[in-house]
Formats: C-alpha cells, structure tokens, sequence
C-alpha cells in the first residue's frame, strides 16, 4: 500500500504530459500570435523585460504548487510580497547592508508560514478562510506601517538594485538564473525525494498517507512554510526592481499565480501536478500580458481576459477532476 501511495504522483505525472504539450502548442500560438501583432514583441529587451516579469511569479508559483499538491492553498502571499518587503528596505536603509534586509525580510516569511499552517494544522480551519484572513491583516498592516506612501531604497547600493534588474550578457535576467535554480531543484524534490513523493500522497488521500506512517500535518505546514518563504523571495526581487516598499505591491499578484499554476495542471484538489506544468502556465500568462500591453489593449479589456483566464483554468481542473 505505501508504495502505491507514494509512487501516485509519478502516475499522475505521466498521464498529464498530453496536457503540457497542448500547453506547450498554445504558447508557441500566443508567441507567435503577438510577433505578428506588434514590431516590439521578439526583441531582445522585450523578451527579456518578459523573463525578468514571470521570473517573479514563477518562484513563488514554485511555493504555491507545493501547497497545492498537498491539499491546500494560500491566496496570502501578495499581501506577504508587500509585508516582505518593509524590513528588508528599513533595514538596508539603516546599515546600508542588502543581506542584513534580507534575513528579516526571510524571517517575517517564515513566520507567516508558520502562523497559517499551525491555524490550519492544529486548529483546523479552512486554508482557504486562514489565508483570507491573512490577505487582509497584512493588507492593511502595510497600508499603516507605510502611510500609503512608499518607502524608497535610501542606501545608495548598486548591489541592491541588480539583484532584481540586472542581466547577465545584458539579456538573461539574475531573477531568471535564480528561477532556474529554484525550479530545478524543486522539481528534483518532487519526484526524486521521499518527501516530494509524500506531498503527492497526502494531496491525493491524507487519511491513506496517515495509515502508512506519514504524517499530514508536518507536510502541510512544511509546505505553508516554504510557500511563504519563495513569496518571500519574489518579494526581495520586486523591492528591487521597484527600489521601494511599496505598499501597492503584490494586489492582485495571489489570483495570477493560482490562474497559472492550476491552468499549467496543479490541481485545486491536491495530489496532482508538476512544476513543469506550472512554468508553462506562467509563461503563457506572462506573455499574454506582455502581448496585450504592447498591442495597445485597454486595462479594462486585460482585467476581463484575466479574469476569463482564471475561470477557464478552474474548469479545466474541475473537468479533469470529474474525469479522473
């Protein structure tokens, strides 16, 4: 029974790679679509603005995923973008040291982590209703702490600033290289470790998982905890990127990353998915976004496509669901 259990993911891994090459068809179109559509679209500084923006998403979509596969969800973490940011650029600000930022800037991430997975591990409570809850708090904590006004980078240090927007040979983005990093190795835990394997199995059936020795409650708040320290570091990169603590930073961020992750075939479910999926779920968000910016396309009319999107990937993961 227990390797059945464990090996569910493999399974479910193999069956979804029909889905990742009708993904894979759907960005070639987009990405051929928009070459077409705008002069500016394949060109080196575009394409690269595109890597350094899903880079972003796409770490802490890494984050994401793991909690999805084991069963629950956190739509807190561009409230955490926002919050992240606060003590790493005060911080930097008061000893003009980047890395002295980032420890409580990681920190106040791991706290977050473990404060939602402990409500919904020991107390039992809805992830969905703790994260909410959570999206709110440190909403409006922000929104005091910084006065609605932003808190610019006073340390004067380049370093600070090409973390989030420099580029190696001038076109491959740092935040890309550390995207790679990330989903390599993420992508090796998931189906090369035991507890990649038992994330799978405790998304799949917690109460199986439970009957042969694993415990779902240290998965989950391993992975509530690891969720929030990958926003963590999408939060670390955009502060440089916008040279600030922006308390408009991340709105909005939580739904793009669900809508693309689960349109990349991460189960709302649990138990099922790959990282491989969700960066092609990323990329294809990302692009269209880049797309209809650059053909002139209203806000209004990208808010209504987006939000198209969104419903789109949950029916999709409901269909596949009901045929499973």
């Amino acid at each position: 029974m227990s390797s059945n259990v464990l090996n569910r993911g493999s399974a479910r891994f193999n069956l979804s790679r029909f889905g990742e090459l009708g993904l894979l068809a759907v960005l070639v179109v987009l990405f051929l679509v928009f070459t077409f559509s705008s002069k500016y679209f394949f060109t080196p500084k575009n394409l690269s603005n595109v890597l350094g923006q899903i880079s972003i998403t796409m770490i802490a979509a890494v984050g994401l995923s793991l909690l999805l596969i084991c069963g629950e969800v956190d739509i807190s973490i561009g409230s955490l973008q926002a919050v992240a940011a606060l003590p790493l650029v005060l911080v930097m600000n008061a000893t003009g040291s980047f890395w002295l930022g980032v420890l409580p800037a990681l920190a106040v991430g791991g706290m977050i982590g473990v404060i939602n997975g402990l409500l919904v591990t020991r107390l039992k409570i809805n992830s969905l209703i703790v994260t909410l809850g959570m999206y709110y708090l440190l909403r409006g904590f922000v929104y005091f702490a910084t006065g609605k006004v932003p808190i610019s980078d006073q340390s004067g240090k380049d370093f600070f600033f090409m973390v989030g927007n420099g580029k190696l040979f001038r076109f491959l983005p740092y935040t890309a290289i550390l995207m790679i990093v990330i989903v390599v190795v993420f992508m090796y835990v998931l189906r090369h470790t035991t507890y990649g394997r038992r994330l799978y199995a405790v998304g799949g059936n917690p109460e199986v998982a439970r009957a042969v020795g694993i415990s779902p409650e240290r998965l989950k708040l391993s992975a509530f905890i690891l969720c929030s320290l990958l926003s963590s570091v999408s939060a670390i990169l955009l502060a440089s990127r916008l040279s600030s603590a922006n308390h408009m930073a991340g709105q909005g961020f939580e739904f793009q990353v669900v809508a693309a992750i689960v349109l990349g075939g991460v189960s709302l479910a649990g138990g099922v998915g790959n990282l491989l999926g969700a960066l092609i779920g990323v990329l294809i968000f990302g692009l269209i976004q880049n797309g209809l910016g650059l053909m002139g396309v209203g806000t209004q009319y990208q808010l209504v496509i987006t939000g198209a999107i969104i419903i789109l990937a949950v029916a999709i993961d409901e269909l596949k669901k009901r045929h499973a």
